[in-house]
């Protein structure tokens, strides 16, 4: 079965399918959008942290709500373990595409969140719901839109449960347990029951603990990553030269690395830039819908921020660690290569304790921000009546990933992260002209700066 699983995920995640479709698709939105993610950057990023809200509208949380729900569910394991996993087999180069895959992204990130708010509904119990299974369903219309709407929300359900679920989990106990000599079964009680207080309060309770937990984490690890870059300063330049001609030229054997071409650098950083900021899954489209707004492209802005910080500060945070201290070369993968760097510029033992941490709430945000994706793909398969059934299971799950060996569901899971994103991308590129016309229309009026205020 694994065998048959990783030749199923080769082909979705090779150069023939989802890596060409995501970074042409997102390159595509930007020209059609006149690289709108560049130019309103800095209004969207003022949006996003300091306004924080737009109190007109239909929705259930706030904007900056939404958008801690979305960097909750990104911010994870693939921030830690998937960009040492991206330099350890694609080489420093990788760093680069997982770049290049977060500024086209953003574009992606802008359309889905539009389509979102846009063709979002709401469930029996008033509260809305948004994403492709809506708008491919809705927007795409007839046949074709119904069926990738269904194929969208199965493939999402599915997928929560294991790279927003049982992953997340497994990594925190394995975590903790090699740093703390924790049962891995008494960490997977204590995480079952924190994340159950939040779930089962639905969104708005995931919207208030993600909005206060989540800007604590991520300033944590950023300051921890910043203290090694600054503590190898004199590499940097030198890094920043070698993740640019590696990623055209490929990287020779050196230490512990085994060497690794283009098509390595550019498979594996575009595959990990996608695990870590989810731009063409639709995800984000998902969290997006719950904003109270009356404005889907000032959502979109918001939105979009999520993949900038996700990729362009945390991923690149991590990239450097790893590449200024020369831990890259040392033939270690995953969590250790990242926490091995981490113990070459903090003192003591601080190293290890940070990516600890780090990972522990990365990956416990992020069973938070999957839940809620999860429940949103049921409501759309078999309506409100599914949510609490479905928030049982996901629960029981978390526990579940705990204790088992999860080759198997890693596996399976960057299969139904593909098969998201494959309707999804689709929706995009037939919804791409009215997004523009849309987008276009809210940007000619004088006053679309202003917010309205409560």
């Amino acid at each position: 079965m694994q065998e048959i699983l990783s030749t199923i995920s080769g082909f979705v995640w090779g150069p023939f399918l989802l890596i060409p479709l995501l970074l042409l698709t997102g390159l595509y939105l930007t020209v059609l959008l006149r690289g709108l993610q560049f130019s309103k950057l800095f209004y969207a990023l003022w949006l996003a942290l300091i306004k924080r809200k737009d109190p007109t509208g239909e929705g259930d949380i706030t904007h900056y709500q939404a958008l801690s729900t979305a960097l909750a569910a990104t911010v994870g394991v693939g921030n830690i373990a998937g960009v040492a996993t991206a330099i350890h087999f694609g080489g420093p180069g990788a760093v680069f595409w997982m770049w290049a895959t977060g500024l086209v992204g953003m574009a992606t990130k802008y359309t889905e969140a539009f389509l979102g708010v846009r063709f979002r509904r709401a469930d029996a119990k008033g509260e809305q719901s948004g994403g492709p299974m809506f708008y491919l369903t809705y927007g795409v219309g007839g046949r074709l839109g119904a069926t990738l709407g269904v194929l969208f929300a199965v493939f999402g359900a599915l997928a929560a449960f294991g790279i927003g679920n049982m992953v997340q989990s497994n990594s925190v106990a394995d975590a903790i347990d090699a740093q703390w000599n924790v049962p891995v079964w008494l960490t997977g009680l204590v995480i079952t029951v924190l994340a159950a207080t939040v779930i089962l309060g639905g969104i708005k309770s995931i919207g208030a603990v993600t909005s206060a937990f989540v800007p604590v984490m991520i300033v944590f690890y950023v300051l921890g990553a910043l203290w090694v870059i600054i503590a190898n300063i004199e590499n940097l330049p030198g890094a920043l030269e070698t993740i640019i001609s590696d990623a055209f030229t490929g990287t020779a054997a050196t230490g512990g690395f085994a060497g690794a071409g283009v098509l390595l650098a550019i498979r594996y950083g575009v595959s990990r830039g996608i695990f870590s900021n989810e731009s063409g899954l639709g995800t984000g489209g998902i969290a997006a819908a719950a904003a109270k707004t009356t404005e889907p492209a000032r959502q979109a802005l918001v939105s979009m921020t999520q993949t900038f910080i996700d990729t362009l500060v945390v991923v690149s945070m991590t990239g450097l660690a790893i590449v200024v201290t020369g831990a890259w070369q040392s033939g270690t993968n995953g969590a250790p290569l990242t926490a091995l760097a981490f113990s070459r510029g903090l003192p003591g033992q601080w190293g290890g304790l940070v990516v600890t941490l780090g990972l522990i709430f990365f990956a416990f945000s992020t069973l938070l921000g999957w839940a809620y994706y999860g429940e949103r793909c049921m409501d759309r398969l078999f309506g409100r009546v599914s949510v609490t059934p479905y928030r049982l299971v996901f629960i029981v799950l978390i526990f579940v990933g705990t204790v088992l060996e999860l080759e198997t569901v890693w596996t399976f899971s960057d299969i139904m992260n593909g098969l998201m994103a494959l309707p999804n991308l689709i929706g995009l590129i037939m919804l791409s002209g009215l997004v523009v016309r849309e987008t276009r229309a809210y940007f000619d009026r004088p006053d679309w700066k202003r917010v309205p205020v409560a």
